[in-house]
């Protein structure tokens, strides 16, 4: 059970978790409205609810039907898509009934973006006493300043409670998945599956490292190689949770990556090189090893003969 303070700042975290999982929700309620309506919109920018994009629904709403009108309300890099939003914003099918509902789901997202902001700026405030540790775990790739937030809302700041990281793992069901047929899981760990709040922000930020040039993310494009990609998130947010663990637990640690060579510098270069050899040779060549360096030493890397 984490303190009182702790348990107060997860009731917000939680909360507004939901807000946003509802704005979401009401976000792809609309767009499958326009796409019924016929308006494509989506196909043609990233995002609807954007300045442009909103104006554009506005004025549809409004009782504006000319595509030509409406496609030139882009701004910026969409003005160069003009064409493709006038074919986009054909309003043949648009009824009043449309118009009607698109209002009503607007106000909708609107009020939810007002709670999440008004609830936001209230973690803030429920945060101020671990404004050190969020900048500890704001350095870790793919951790921004709310999955850190989130995160100590779940687990706290105080890891003497967990023995160690494993333990912290086992307690989130990050630990290597348990044997599973037809749906049922075996084990000792097949109950429960873990805490879905902090699941959710670690595969967030596990999803985030993935595609950056940092240690998480090599390591992710490492595993996604020969693994289910959710499966090499999995990995990752175990990774993060660990360095989570290892940085509550000393007030002074900074996270320092270990960059993106990391497996390169522990690689046996010996085998490496072997096994490249080798490759080639299945394909019909020979290879003759020589080191670049004179002075480098035999034992590591020999001239050899692929034959």
């Amino acid at each position: 059970m984490p303190p009182e303070d702790i348990r107060r700042l997860r009731t917000h975290t939680r909360y507004r978790r939901h807000l946003v999982q509802a704005r979401t929700a009401e976000m792809a309620r609309c767009e499958k409205l326009l796409e019924d309506a016929h308006l494509k919109l989506s196909s043609v920018i990233s995002n609807i609810h954007g300045v442009a994009g909103r104006e554009m629904l506005t004025a549809i709403i409004a009782g504006e039907r000319n595509p030509k009108v409406l496609a030139q309300m882009a701004r910026t890099r969409m003005r160069g898509k003009i064409p493709q939003l006038e074919e986009a914003l054909d309003c043949s099918f648009f009824t009043q009934e449309h118009a009607f509902i698109l209002a009503m789901m607007l106000a909708n997202i609107d009020h939810l973006t007002a709670q999440t902001d008004e609830l936001s700026a209230k973690i803030e405030v429920l945060c101020e006493p671990y404004e050190r540790q969020i900048a500890q775990l704001d350095a870790v790739p793919g951790i921004g300043i709310i999955t850190a937030r989130d995160t100590i809302g779940e687990i706290g700041v105080d890891m003497s409670v967990f023995p160690a990281a494993g333990h912290l793992c086992s307690w989130a069901r990050q630990a290597p998945r348990v044997s599973e047929s037809a749906g049922r899981r075996k084990g000792r760990n097949a109950t429960g599956r873990g805490n879905p709040y902090l699941g959710a922000a670690l595969g967030e930020a596990a999803a985030n490292a993935g595609r950056t040039s940092t240690f998480p993310g090599t390591k992710y494009r490492r595993l996604v190689r020969h693994m289910p990609k959710k499966k090499a998130q999995r990995a990752i947010s175990r990774t993060q949770l660990v360095i989570c663990y290892e940085l509550l637990s000393d007030p002074e640690a900074e996270y320092e990556d270990l960059g993106t060579d990391y497996y390169e510098r522990r690689a046996n270069i010996r085998r490496e090189v072997r096994n490249h050899a080798r490759a080639i040779e299945r394909h019909g060549y020979r290879v003759i090893l020589e080191p670049i360096d004179p002075g480098l030493d035999p034992d590591i890397l020999p001239v050899t003969k692929a034959s």
